[in-house]
Order: structure tokens, then C-alpha cells, then sequence
């Protein structure tokens, strides 16, 4: 069964509603290479900035088994413990 695609406002709404589905699914959109999905994430991105607050995006790079599995969990519940939220 294929997943239905979800629109620029789909996305935009789930995200202000806080549903962790859309979330999610926007998370990998950001990450996939391909280039419909790159220019509807970027769209996202500069839909979604106004309403961000504070927020910071990070990146985390490095060879296989360097620790950023690792790492990420760590600091992850380290901002959690702060009353935090981590996407």
C-alpha cells in the first residue's frame, strides 16, 4: 500500500499541531535526496522559520562507529532532562 503523500500545509499544520507523525515524516523528507522532496523541504523550512522560536538545527557528521548514535542519545535526554524538546 503506498503512503499518501502529504501537501506543503499537510506538513505545515501536523508540525504547529505538534502530531510527532508528520514530524517524523518531515524529518525524512528534509533527509531524502531526491529533488522533489529537497525543494518541498525546503519550502517547509522557510514556511516553518517564523514559527520556530528559538529552536537551533544541528547537524551531526562523522565515519561509521565514531559514536553519533551515541552521542545523539546522550545529549538528546541531556535536553530532554532541561524540559527541552528534541525533534
Amino acid at each position: 500500500m503506498k503512503r499518501l503523500e502529504l501537501s506543503l500545509e499537510d506538513y505545515f499544520e501536523g508540525i504547529r499541531k505538534g502530531d510527532i507523525s508528520i514530524l517524523s515524516r518531515a524529518i525524512t523528507l528534509v533527509e531524502s535526496k531526491k529533488e522533489e522532496h529537497q525543494k518541498l523541504s525546503n519550502e517547509l523550512l522557510k514556511k516553518i522559520l517564523p514559527f520556530t522560536g528559538k529552536s537551533k538545527r544541528i547537524g551531526i557528521s562523522g565515519t561509521p562507529g565514531v559514536g553519533k548514535s551515541t552521542f545523539i542519545e546522550s545529549f538528546g535526554k541531556f535536553l530532554t532532562k532541561q524540559d527541552l524538546k528534541v525533534a
